[in-house]
């Protein structure tokens, strides 16, 4: 099978497009055939290795990438279950976690899968599991988002923030959405009631104070994020950073529980969706809300599988509206 690899760590010059053995299935796992999967930040995170504390930590292997092949997220079909799958079976369209996405084929748990909803493209279910997931979690999860509450997404217009707004909104909450002029409609069609253009407004002047703040780009001195709280708000920082950090964004979320701790406030800290925790729950609930015409992904372009660099190094600019996906078989 034909698959994006990296050997070392470093920029998305260093991923190659190769043949490779297709993964063998065992017992509780899926092979499933991707039809497409998403880039996300994760992936060049895991590319560059970065932040440099995370190599220490083991999440991204030390002196050369953990996994050889890339991705997480996939859209696809069955290919095959091992032993004891009794709720996939060859066929089924499916979204998920499938480590090594960036390949025609990936082995993954049977329990990081869900049915594909109908009215989505393998291009939109794949833009799903990890912005989508990582949004419910910081909205209803952790933000604990009640109607009529007045709720902040900054970031509005990116991979996460499109999620958040529609799920917020589904919330029946008043959303204030902060992006880019741009974006500005976009933002506002999916459901957010005002929207704050950052050329033009800051936020964290004071003016208008949230119950709840879902900050996925931490580009505020958190003292000015608070001012932007309600005596007994929350803030829940998505922790994200740049590469080339020796502590990207551990230092940040480091802060917000330090500060919790003296604050009325309640400051908490999420680290992107990933293979672990409730997932299969969350998964469901998100294709729920797909299901009832709540949630629609955004997808703002689809790369081939091999120009899967090109489409990393635009994710890590931090151009894309939504999700950028790659397009596999």
């Amino acid at each position: 099978m034909k698959a994006i690899v990296q050997e070392r760590f470093g920029p998305p010059d260093t991923l190659l497009l190769v043949d490779t053995d297709r993964p063998e299935v065992g017992a509780d796992q899926v092979l499933v055939r991707v039809h497409a999967a998403a880039l996300n930040p994760y992936d060049w995170h895991m590319l560059r290795g970065d932040p440099y504390v995370a190599r220490l930590m083991g999440g991204v292997g030390l002196l050369r990438p953990k996994s050889r092949v890339a991705g997480i997220d996939a859209a696809g079909q069955v290919e095959a279950v091992g032993p004891g799958v009794s709720t996939l079976r060859p066929g089924d369209e499916v979204l998920g976690f499938c480590p090594g996405s960036f390949a025609e084929y990936a082995r993954t748990a049977a329990d990081l899968l869900v049915p594909k909803p109908a009215r989505l493209t393998f291009e939109e279910a794949a833009a799903v599991p990890m912005a989508a997931v990582t949004a419910l979690r910081g909205i209803r999860t952790v933000g604990r988002v009640q109607a009529g509450q007045r709720v902040l997404v900054n970031g509005a217009a990116g991979g996460v923030g499109t999620f958040a707004v529609q799920i917020a909104a589904a919330l029946d909450a008043e959303v204030t959405g902060v992006c880019s002029t741009r974006n500005v409609d976009l933002v506002r069609s999916l459901g957010a009631t005002h929207v704050v253009d950052h050329t033009r407004g800051d936020f964290t002047d004071g003016r208008v104070r949230y119950d709840v703040i879902l900050d996925n780009v931490g580009n505020h001195p958190l003292s000015r994020v608070r001012q932007a709280l309600t005596p007994t708000g929350t803030l829940v920082a998505n922790g994200g950073g740049s590469p080339g950090h020796l502590f990207g964004a551990v230092g940040s979320l480091l802060q917000v529980a330090a500060v919790n701790a003296v604050v009325g406030q309640r400051l908490r800290a999420i680290l992107p969706a990933a293979p672990a925790g409730p997932t299969h729950e969350d998964l469901l609930a998100v294709t729920a809300l797909i299901e009832a015409g709540k949630l629609t992904p955004v997808v703002d372009r689809a790369h081939p599988l091999a120009d899967t660099a090109e489409g990393l190094r635009h994710v890590e600019r931090g151009h894309a509206r939504g999700k950028a996906v790659i397009t596999v078989t």
